[in-house]
């Protein structure tokens, strides 16, 4: 745990003592959370003049910590946990682009048509062309759900927050609401973002236990505080003009919270594929000869029907497929 604001300022006069720096911007410095205390080796004082100069890794910290500041209750707490989700959670490039999909055209088509337009031109979406602040992929598993995801984020050229249950969910009492308002509030700093929430269903399953018993009985209290305080921090952006999108990944979708449902008003199905996307995906994973880039290591030949080897995997999710090329790479 980090030393609270107090003991900061009691080693000011330490920290300080050869530095022309007014007791005024210390105490700003404090109230931001930019100064916690005298054993904080990534901060270090200027002395060229009268402020604080932090390293890189600190200046990150303060870009992180940022959002938080106009909160009256901000403490150590608080920053561990921001820090926490800025080191797990946020990717600033994913790398993924619609080419490197196969197939999913549609459902390409539509997240472009509900995110990405909308992004790219702002000034045509006003009124009751209202950009989208919710979308819920659903389908089978295997079937590409994280891939549209993560390229969303890069073709939109958004901050990528990937979060599941165990990101969030903590042991400690209150801390997973914490840890959902703060990842909200990196989110808005950090805008334009998207914010996607894996496996949805693990998180927003339906409120109450087992179909006609009482709403409420059975669940745990801290389930239904951090589902409240999801659907709180939804409505938020639902009534922000700021770029931040939630995206939504679920399997089963008939799991899911009704409040939740509503809140993310596009749902895109993200299907098994079809014949083309199979075919494409063999040749692409299993090239009639593939070059190695390193001297030495053998040429990888494929003998492949690629009509036969798609025709017999009906039904196979991509993923499958990928099992499947790699089995057989590793056989021939």
């Amino acid at each position: 745990m980090r030393p609270s604001r107090r003991p900061s300022a009691k080693v000011k006069p330490k920290l300080l003592s050869e530095e022309r720096v007014s007791n005024k911007s210390v105490q700003e410095l404090l109230a931001e959370g930019k100064i916690f205390g005298g054993c904080d080796k990534e901060s270090k004082i200027s002395n060229n003049s009268s402020s604080l100069v932090a390293s890189d890794d600190s200046g990150q910290r303060d870009k992180i910590l940022k959002p938080l500041a106009p909160v009256p209750y901000l403490s150590s707490e608080w920053a561990e946990l921001a820090e926490s989700i800025s080191q797990n959670i946020l990717n600033h490039n994913p790398n993924v682009h619609w080419d490197d999909i196969i197939g999913l055209d549609e459902a390409k088509q539509l997240i472009k048509e509900a995110v990405v337009y909308s992004t790219s031109y702002p000034e045509l979406f006003s009124g009751i062309l209202s950009p989208w602040k919710g979308l819920l992929l659903y389908g089978p598993p295997g079937t590409g759900k994280t891939l549209l995801a993560k390229a969303v984020a890069t073709e939109c050229r958004t901050t990528f927050f990937n979060i599941s249950a165990s990101s969030i969910v903590s042991k400690w009492r209150g801390d997973s609401e914490k840890l959902v308002r703060i990842l909200f509030e990196m989110a808005r700093f950090h805008a334009p973002s998207t914010i996607f929430l894996d496996e949805l269903d693990s998180l927003m399953c339906q409120r109450g236990s087992d179909a006609g018993s009482t709403v409420g009985m059975g669940e745990h209290e801290g389930s239904r505080r951090i589902k409240t305080e999801l659907l709180i921090q939804m409505d938020g952006l639902a009534k922000s003009e700021e770029l931040v999108f939630v995206l939504a990944a679920s399997n089963i979708p008939w799991e899911l919270d009704h409040a939740m449902l509503r809140r993310l008003e596009k749902r895109i199905l993200v299907d098994l594929p079809n014949f083309e996307a199979r075919r494409k995906m063999f040749e692409n994973l299993l090239p009639r000869k593939q070059k190695s880039s390193k001297p030495g290591v053998p040429q990888l030949l494929a003998q492949v029907d690629y009509d036969r080897v798609a025709e017999i995997t009906e039904g196979y999710s991509g993923s499958d497929i990928r099992l499947v090329c790699k089995e057989a790479a590793m056989n021939s």
